[in-house]
């Protein structure tokens, strides 16, 4: 039946493989599971909503992308774009969050307008391709960047902005599952982020 289904044979795979490949990916990204509540909730949402959300969307989502467009991907809220909707436009602007979400919703709809039309493809191709890299870049950087300040790493300071802080000890233990989430990354060990997250 699944052989039917995805037409494994076709495209030189088998049920034991997709499991695995499967498997793997769950363990690379179930990191998300936790971390996109943790961004959301500060612009006052309920957190245990939005962990029942996340879960829901990714398991409906990467369901249409196997049953409908039969594509072995996963999908999941971008951890970029949680990171923007957060600080830059709740915190930052004082955008409430239900009025953020409203333009959520419409820049979604336009973008489904878009693929639709195949107009996304061509806008995305016209990007030149050093800056689709440094966006991507930037948007690490930016992740990384309130990710220290959440272990307070990182505080305010006046005169120039930002300024190391103190070494507390949440800080050392978030530093310590950083070096971890390293090594394990470095080692190739499966599911190396959920790792480092629980310990």
């Amino acid at each position: 039946m699944l052989e039917r289904l995805f037409q494994l044979r076709e495209r030189n795979t088998d049920v034991r493989t997709e499991v695995i490949a499967g498997i793997t990916t769950f363990l690379t990204a179930a990191y998300i599971v936790f971390v996109n509540p943790a961004i959301l909730s500060q612009t006052g949402m309920d957190k245990a909503a939005l962990t029942t959300v996340t879960c829901l969307v990714a398991g409906v989502a990467t369901l249409l992308m196997a049953l409908w467009a039969n594509a072995p991907l996963m999908m999941a809220p971008g951890m970029g774009l949680n990171a923007f909707f957060t600080y830059s436009l709740v915190i930052g602007q004082k955008v409430p969050w239900q009025t953020a979400l409203g333009v959520v919703f419409i820049s979604g709809a336009l973008f489904l307008v878009l693929t639709w039309f195949g107009l996304r493809e061509r806008l995305a191709r016209a990007i030149p391709t050093t800056l689709r890299i440094a966006a991507s870049v930037g948007i690490g950087l930016f992740i990384a960047f309130i990710g220290l300040q959440n272990l307070g790493l990182i505080v305010k300071n006046e005169a120039v902005l930002v300024q190391l802080g103190q070494f507390t000890m949440p800080a050392l233990f978030g530093l310590g599952g950083l070096l971890l989430m390293l090594v394990l990354e470095l080692h190739k060990v499966k599911g190396s982020i959920l790792i480092s997250i629980l310990a």
